[in-house]
């Protein structure tokens, strides 16, 4: 039986000629290639890493959550907690449980720094969890108006200002995120932030030519609202037109005008209409400020002389 099944595939070899088997080594050829091509890509992410981004300096851009920030008249201010047992009703705790947890009272979800979808304003766009998980990195471009902002409190970003920095740096990267900086944030925590009606924001002009011509994925500033205008011109126009925005950025001044990227992560809440964000600038290893991998202990962390105590005055756990 194998004599006569291993001639009749000489004989189709015989009949249908070489290309069959060329064909067959091409296919496995091809395969081995693409293979190859696979593992090729994944070690060039690595080295990628190895390469830049472990050397890179990591700046944070984001607050501190605590009950005290800064937030908008009409929402109630925040309250953290001890977590509760149910069972016994006392609060758990390192001697008798081995360990501590914390219950947060967060009114809203348009507190501290944040990612906004467009559903919090606009019900048929995509609410927070249904961003896609390309937001994740991007190329991020910061553009200051402190000088503007020294002379007008009130001052907005302008398509004028964007040229300018264009000038110098290149026209704005496609899919980039771009932050305003106008120093605001180096004043928070204080609470009175909150009831400013005069503070920088984004002009309605700026935010159109940002998204329609330069194709940003999205924006962010340093105040916890776009524009100062009656009816939030800016932001209405971004979120009934599908695009997100950054609000509540801090230490935008220990980051470039241009060169770096921008790591995006924000908690995942179904139907979720704003996001407690999480933002960090990945600049060139030769920038002045930040860190980088293997600067500070990261596994395991270090160990702390002062213990985590809950504080009731402050309503937070602080080391003590």
């Amino acid at each position: 039986m194998r004599a006569i099944m291993a001639f009749g595939s000489f004989l189709l070899f015989l009949i249908l000629g070489p290309t069959v088997f060329i064909s067959g080594c091409e296919r496995k050829a091809s395969s081995a290639q693409k293979t190859e091509s696979r593992g090729s890509a994944r070690s060039d992410l690595w080295r990628v890493y190895d390469q830049s981004l472990k050397g890179a300096k990591y700046i944070d851009l984001t607050h501190t959550l605590t009950p005290s920030i800064p937030v908008w008249k009409g929402f109630a201010p925040a309250k953290f907690a001890p977590t509760i047992n149910p069972e016994t009703g006392q609060p758990y705790t390192y001697n008798k449980d081995g360990f501590e947890a914390t219950h947060y009272d967060l009114p809203t979800d348009q507190f501290g720094t944040q990612l906004d979808p467009p559903a919090h304003w606009a019900p048929e766009y995509p609410a927070i969890d249904e961003l896609p998980a390309t937001y994740a990195v991007r190329p991020l471009a910061v553009i200051s108006i402190v000088d503007q902002v020294v002379k007008d409190p009130g001052y907005h970003l302008r398509r004028s200002d964007i040229e300018s920095w264009e000038k110098r740096n290149g026209k704005i990267p496609g899919g980039s995120v771009v932050m305003v900086r106008s120093d605001w944030s180096k004043r928070w925590p204080n609470p009175a932030l909150a009831s400013e009606t005069v503070f920088p924001g984004v002009s309605l002009e700026a935010l159109q030519f940002l998204h329609e011509e330069r194709h940003i994925l999205f924006h962010g500033h340093e105040p916890l609202d776009t524009d100062t205008t009656p009816k939030l011109e800016g932001e209405a126009w971004l979120m009934h037109h599908g695009y997100a925005q950054a609000e509540g950025v801090a230490n935008l001044d220990k980051v470039p005008e241009k060169g770096c990227l921008i790591a995006i992560g924000y908690p995942k809440f179904a139907g979720g209409l704003g996001g407690y964000a999480r933002y960090i600038a990945i600049c060139p290893a030769d920038w002045k400020y930040g860190v980088s991998v293997g600067e500070v202990a990261e596994a395991p962390l270090p160990k702390s002389d002062k213990i985590l105590q809950w504080d009731n005055k402050l309503g937070i756990r602080v080391r003590k």
